[in-house]
C-alpha cells in the first residue's frame, strides 16, 4: 500500500486490530511497507479519534465502556473553505495558523506540502500537525493559556511572534462586519493583531453566515486583511462591498461528489 494512502492504511489498521485483538508497530510497518515512525503517527491519530488505545509497542481496541459519542463533524462549508485555503498555500511557506475550528480544518490539507513551517497558538492545531504523515516544522507561541479560546495569548506569545516573519496568516472570525472588519466578543485581541503584523498576507477563513455579525470588539480592520475565503452562500451585495475594499474574495463551493 502506498505510503501516501494514509486514510486507507489507517482503515486497514483498524480492520487488523478488530481481527487480531492487538497490533504491533513493528509488524504493521512490515505489513504496510512503511516506517515505524509513520505507523506510530497512524496509531496516535487513531487514538486521538477514540478508535484505539496505544500500548507499548502497539495498540489494543478501546474498551466498550470507554467509547464516547463522536463530536459533531465539520460542516461541508468549513471543509470547502479549508480546501480553498490550501490552494492559496505557497510551497516552502512560513505560515501562522490561528486557533479555531475553521482554521483547524486546514490542517489535514497540509499533508504532502513540502517544506512548510507552521506557527500556532493552538494545542489542538499543534497535535493535528504532528499526526500528518509529512509533518511540517512546528513552532508554538507559548504564552498564557486562555480557556475561552483554547489557545495561548498574552505578551509572551506576542514577543515570540515578533521574533519571526511569515508569508501567510490563516485566521478565523467570530463575525464579519462589512463596515469594520472581523469582530469578536473576546477581549483578547492583541495576539491576532500581532499575527497580522508579522505576516505578508492575511487570509481570513469564515463561513458566509458569519458575515453581518456585528460583535462589540473589532479584531482586524479591513485594511489589515488581504484575502477572505468564505463560501458560495455569500450574498451578491456582500460580495460587492468586500470587493470594493480591494479584498481578494474566494467563495468556495461544496464538493458535490
Amino acid at each position: 500500500m502506498s505510503k501516501r494512502n494514509t486514510p486507507q492504511r489507517r482503515h486497514a489498521i483498524l480492520a487488523l486490530l478488530a481481527e487480531r485483538g492487538e497490533v504491533q508497530v513493528e509488524a504493521l510497518a512490515r505489513h504496510f511497507e512503511t516506517s515505524e515512525v509513520t505507523i506510530r503517527k497512524d496509531l496516535a491519530a487513531l487514538e486521538s479519534n477514540g478508535l484505539l488505545l496505544r500500548r507499548y509497542g502497539g495498540a489494543v481496541p478501546v474498551p466498550q465502556e470507554l467509547v464516547a459519542e463522536p463530536g459533531p463533524p465539520l460542516s461541508p462549508w468549513k471543509q470547502a473553505i479549508a480546501r480553498a485555503a490550501a490552494g492559496c498555500l505557497r510551497e516552502h511557506a512560513r505560515i501562522v495558523v490561528d486557533s479555531g475550528s475553521t482554521t483547524a480544518a486546514l490542517i489535514p490539507e497540509l499533508d504532502r506540502r513540502p517544506g512548510l513551517v507552521v506557527m500556532t497558538n493552538s494545542l489542538s492545531v499543534a497535535n493535528a500537525l504532528r499526526e500528518l504523515e509529512q509533518e511540517p516544522v512546528l513552532l508554538m507561541t507559548g504564552g498564557t493559556w486562555d480557556p475561552h479560546s483554547e489557545s495561548f495569548q498574552g505578551q509572551v506569545a506576542e514577543q515570540v511572534l515578533r521574533s519571526y516573519d511569515f508569508d501567510q496568516l490563516f485566521i478565523g472570525a467570530d463575525g464579519l462586519d462589512l463596515a469594520r472588519g472581523t469582530t469578536t466578543f473576546n477581549e483578547l485581541l492583541g495576539l491576532s493583531r500581532v499575527m497580522a503584523e508579522v505576516a505578508r498576507e492575511v487570509i481570513v477563513m469564515a463561513e458566509a453566515d458569519k458575515v453581518g455579525r456585528r460583535m462589540p470588539n473589532l479584531e482586524l480592520p479591513w485594511s489589515s486583511i488581504h484575502t477572505l475565503i468564505t463560501d458560495e452562500r455569500l450574498s451578491a451585495e456582500a460580495r460587492e462591498q468586500i470587493l470594493a475594499r480591494g479584498i481578494k474574495l474566494i467563495c468556495a463551493a461544496v464538493d458535490a461528489s
